[in-house]
C-alpha cells in the first residue's frame, strides 16, 4: 500500500504539469473558436429528454495523451441543455470540481474539436436524467481534483455512467483517470457492466461485454474489444471498428414493437 502512496505522490504532481498549469491560468482563451458542432439537437424542435457524453482533447500539452469528457442532459419540454462536468478551474474558484452550466453541448473545448460518444432520447430518458442528478450530487472527489491518474474530469464521467448501463458507453482509452475509484478496489467497469479492479488508477483490469478486456499501466490503457474486433493504446485510442450510437431508448409500444430509431456513427 505504502509503495503505491508513495509512486502516486512522486508522479502525480511533476514540474511540467505545474510550468504548465501556470501558463494555462494565464493564457487568453478568448479569441480561441468556440463555436458548437452539429451534434446538439435544437430544444425548441425537441421536446423529447436527450442525454449526450462528449469528449475532446485536454488543453496543451495534456492533449496529446487524453481527453477531457463530459455530459450534456435536456429534460422533456426544457428550453437549454445543462453540461456536468469537472474542472481543476472550478474547484480554485468555487470550492468544487463539479460544474453545472447552461450551454451548448457541442461547443468546442478551448478551441479543440469535440466528438459525441453516447446519445440517447425518447420518453425513458426523464428517468435516466433523474438518475444522473442524483448521481451528480453524490460524487465523492468534488473537493478533490489530480491530473493524474485521478480522481478528475474523466473520473467524474465514469463515475456517473457506471449507474447507467443502458447508454453501454465503453470511454475512449485515452480518457484518462476514467479507472480511478479511489479507495474501492473493485467496481463495476465505467459502463456499468462487467466488473473492474484497480489500484487508485495507477494498475488495474477490466473485463465487460461492453468495453471488453482492458489493461491499466500507470494510468494508461492497453486493451481490446473482441465485439468490433478494435485494439485500444495509448496516445491514440481506438483502433478498429467503432460502436454504432443508437440515439433512441426503446419504449415498449402496446400496439407494435417497432424497431430502434436510427444510427448514427461516431465520427
Amino acid at each position: 500500500m505504502s509503495v503505491f502512496r508513495g509512486l502516486r505522490s512522486l508522479s502525480v504532481r511533476p514540474i511540467a504539469a505545474v510550468v504548465a498549469e501556470r501558463v494555462d491560468g494565464f493564457r487568453d482563451w478568448r479569441g480561441i473558436r468556440r463555436a458548437p458542432a452539429v451534434f446538439a439537437r435544437d430544444p425548441a424542435t425537441t421536446p423529447e429528454p436527450v442525454i449526450q457524453v462528449y469528449s475532446a482533447r485536454c488543453i496543451g500539452w495534456r492533449g496529446y495523451f487524453g481527453v477531457h469528457t463530459w455530459i450534456a442532459v435536456k429534460p422533456a419540454r426544457a428550453k437549454a441543455y445543462t453540461i456536468y462536468e469537472v474542472t481543476y478551474w472550478h474547484l480554485r474558484r468555487r470550492g468544487s470540481t463539479v460544474a453545472m452550466r447552461k450551454r451548448a453541448p457541442d461547443q468546442r473545448w478551448f478551441g479543440n474539436a469535440v466528438k459525441l460518444l453516447a446519445e440517447r432520447r425518447g420518453d425513458d430518458v426523464g428517468l435516466l436524467i433523474d438518475r444522473i442528478e442524483k448521481t451528480v450530487r453524490e460524487y465523492p472527489y468534488c473537493g478533490k481534483y489530480v491530473a493524474w491518474p485521478g480522481p478528475n474530469s474523466n473520473t467524474f464521467v465514469a463515475h456517473i455512467l457506471r449507474t447507467l448501463p443502458e447508454l453501454d458507453l465503453d470511454l475512449p482509452p485515452t480518457a484518462i483517470g476514467k479507472d480511478y475509484i479511489g479507495r474501492n478496489w473493485l467496481s463495476t467497469a465505467p459502463s456499468g457492466t462487467g466488473f473492474q479492479f484497480s489500484l487508485f488508477g495507477l494498475f488495474g483490469v477490466l473485463v465487460s461485454r461492453v468495453e471488453g478486456f482492458e489493461i491499466n499501466v500507470l494510468g494508461l490503457t492497453f486493451g481490446f474489444d473482441p465485439f468490433t474486433l478494435a485494439l485500444k493504446v495509448p496516445v491514440i485510442g481506438r483502433l478498429g471498428i467503432l460502436r454504432p450510437i443508437v440515439p433512441r431508448v426503446k419504449v415498449a409500444d402496446p400496439v407494435a414493437d417497432a424497431p430502434i430509431d436510427g444510427e448514427v456513427t461516431r465520427s
